[in-house]
């Protein structure tokens, strides 16, 4: 998480000077625009009985998020992506492939210290995650590679750093529990454990 270092070190500096922000309350909503890194797992799993070691590549991409307060400090919030695209690896071998996918989240969080210039958060939830536009190369050329949809857990923390009374610079971090099935030709070969860490930073408006 080295990439948000630079960014926390300005978000902190920002919060020590900004102004008090509004507490949220019910029937609130909230906008978030930002930019957001899915960082898979270092062990991603093997295919074909354990002999063919996975490695799933990180992306980087806009994201957009809205939140919809249904008791004071505590919101309902969807996420939304540019479709994130991954390279597929296998140890030893190179690149086989890539994919692109889309992970919509849902979680319920607790906003703490709403109405002060730092206000943590936490939440969990469920996410989908849907691949699409998979293509092959190097040793799975000219193969139909296919990886199936995802449901699983999520979990949601951050820090928002009060801008003004209604908007608030937001890090945060998220775990995905994402694993899919890998057919290569119609053939079952396995299941790819992704499981990211996505973190980033995102400008948040208050309505």
């Amino acid at each position: 998480m080295r990439t948000l270092t630079l960014p926390l070190l300005a978000a902190l500096a920002l919060g020590g000077t900004a102004f008090n922000s509004d507490a949220q309350q019910r029937g609130d909503w909230a906008l978030g625009v930002g930019v957001h890194q899915v960082n898979p797992k270092s062990d991603n799993g093997s295919l074909a009985g354990g002999t063919l070691p996975l490695e799933i590549g990180s992306d980087t991409k806009p994201t957009v998020s809205l939140e919809y307060f249904v008791a004071d400090n505590l919101g309902l919030e969807v996420l939304a992506a540019w479709p994130f695209e991954h390279d597929i690896n296998i140890a030893g071998v190179g690149r086989v492939g890539s994919t692109k996918h889309l992970p919509p989240t849902v979680s319920l969080q607790y906003h703490f210290n709403s109405a002060g210039k730092v206000s943590p958060f936490i939440g969990a939830g469920l996410n989908y995650t849907t691949f699409f536009s998979e293509k092959t190369t190097g040793a799975l050329a000219g193969t139909d590679l296919k990886l199936d949809d995802s449901w699983g857990l999520a979990a949601h923390v951050g820090v928002d750093f009060a801008l003004s009374p209604s908007s608030a610079l937001r890090v945060d971090a998220r775990w995905m529990d994402i694993d899919t099935k890998v057919h290569v030709d119609g053939a079952s070969l396995g299941t790819a454990h992704i499981d990211p860490l996505v973190y980033g930073v995102a400008w948040v408006k208050h309505f």
